[in-house]
């Protein structure tokens, strides 16, 4: 079983390289992030033509979460269980499926913008939550895995250059101390250092040549629980998706399960 988590950076904007790549990877779920799209926008139609289900979680512009999967449904749960608001709202930034044999979240971790910012404080937040909201699963005998867009990057080594990010978000012991909080539930990186690369970077901002130059960092994770962790055969970073018009400032990351 293939499943994935690619930020999309606006599903309207990629839907044909997104079409394209869901064919010529044999993908079974992937996990979305940043739909910038209300719910009644998303393809749905175009994604069932390839025989994919679809699992929304999106209310406009900004942020967004789906669910995209050609094994089926079950149980699906929009949003965080107890997640705090942000100016009076619980953002779309969650959201969480049975399929087939997986329980699977699609998470969206806020941003925190900068760090004495009230954005940082709720993604702080916000990463407590998820560590609450998932502890069970984590600890269970299903497999379990919750992929996206963290925000973080667990380590200096996840950085193209640690100095850059001096001072701000993305790096910040409070966040990598939530990291650390959320795998003690008993969730691991499934997808280790090196793959295919040195730097398995999945974030390249599109200024400055930073893809072309691999100033990348790695915030797109795969956190398993033991029987998901057991299953893995093959996991890595799509870099090539990454390369040439129209594409996402992220790459899509891909595990392989022999269930």
């Amino acid at each position: 079983m293939r499943i994935a988590t690619w930020n999309v950076n606006s599903i309207t904007a990629r839907l044909p390289r997104l079409l394209a790549w869901l064919e010529s990877s044999g993908t079974d779920v992937l996990c979305v992030q940043e739909t910038k799209c209300a719910a009644e926008q998303f393809p749905v139609e175009e994604l069932r033509a390839l025989g994919y289900e679809s699992a929304v979680n999106a209310t406009g512009r900004w942020n967004g979460v789906a669910l995209v999967s050609r094994v089926g449904f079950e149980d699906v749960v929009t949003g965080l269980p107890g997640g705090p608001e942000y100016d009076g709202a619980q953002e779309p930034r969650a959201i969480s499926a049975t399929c087939g044999p997986l329980r699977l979240w699609s998470v969206y971790v806020p941003n925190g913008r900068e760090v004495d910012h009230p954005h940082y404080a709720y993604k702080l937040r916000w990463l407590e939550a998820l560590k609450e909201a998932v502890a069970g699963d984590a600890a269970g005998e299903r497999p379990f895995a919750v992929l996206g867009d963290y925000n973080i990057a667990p380590a200096d080594e996840d950085v193209w250059d640690r100095s850059v990010f001096e001072g701000g978000t993305h790096v910040t012991e409070p966040e990598r101390a939530a990291l650390a909080a959320l795998r003690a539930t008993g969730l691991s990186d499934v997808v280790p250092r090196p793959l295919k690369y040195d730097h398995p970077y999945t974030y390249w901002d599109y200024r400055q040549l930073a893809f072309p130059k691999n100033k990348g960092i790695r915030i797109d994770l795969v956190y398993g629980n033991e029987p998901f962790a057991g299953a893995v055969k093959d996991s890595y970073v799509d870099r090539e998706e990454r390369k040439g018009k129209g594409a996402s400032d992220h790459a899509p990351v891909v595990v392989d399960l022999d269930l």
